[in-house]
């Protein structure tokens, strides 16, 4: 398969980009985000859902950049057992308005409280929901999971958002503690790019 031309990221995130970049780097010529775009600016997430929210983005970049500007959008987030499920959508903004990594991590562990390491009530797990849009056009969507529990406190110094505090299935290491390679190839968003990749081999090219 050729590689094509050019694939834009649907974030400011440079972590999320990276990530995707090293997943993808071989399918396209150029993989950018939108730190190249600055007048796109922040899109709100107003979806009640991670695919609402990463069809919005997604078809939100597509219109300001034309039809021949291929996205890839994803909305992410933790879900955890003892807490129906939250943070969920609110990934991002757990902790409040002013959300950041440290104080939604914090704000988790402090949900937590009481809830012992050992309880099956800390499983949680990672969701990640892709879109792939030409233009305002979507053209696929790709999910992917990976299960695991919260630690009982931050652990490692890799990683970014709540890396630090999920311990994924069949591991004893926080996602922050585990070698990049190894989080690329088991995390929600591998698993969701690797579809993505299949999709890609299957199709040829993004029609």
């Amino acid at each position: 398969m050729n590689e094509m031309n050019r694939l834009i990221i649907a974030t400011g995130n440079t972590h999320k980009t990276d990530e995707i970049r090293k997943v993808l780097g071989s399918f396209f010529e150029r993989i950018e985000d939108l730190q190249s775009y600055p007048e796109i600016g922040e899109i709100d997430e107003i979806g009640c859902t991670f695919e609402e929210n990463a069809e919005l983005k997604a078809i939100e970049v597509g219109k300001l950049l034309g039809k021949s500007a291929i996205i890839l959008s994803d909305d992410s987030g933790l879900e955890v057992d003892a807490l129906n499920g939250a943070p969920g959508v609110r990934s991002a903004r757990f902790s409040g308005e002013n959300a950041n990594d440290a104080s939604n991590r914090k704000k988790l562990l402090d949900e937590l409280e009481g809830v012992g390491a050992d309880d099956e009530r800390r499983t949680a797990r990672f969701r990640c929901v892709m879109v792939l849009a030409r233009g305002d056009q979507k053209l696929a969507v790709f999910n992917g999971v990976v299960d695991g529990k919260i630690a009982d406190g931050e652990k490692g110094e890799g990683g970014f958002g709540y890396d630090s505090i999920f311990i994924p299935k069949n591991y004893e290491k926080t996602f922050a503690e585990l070698p990049s390679h190894t989080k690329n190839t088991i995390s929600h968003r591998a698993n969701a790019l690797a579809a993505f990749k299949t999709w890609l081999l299957d199709t040829g090219s993004v029609k």
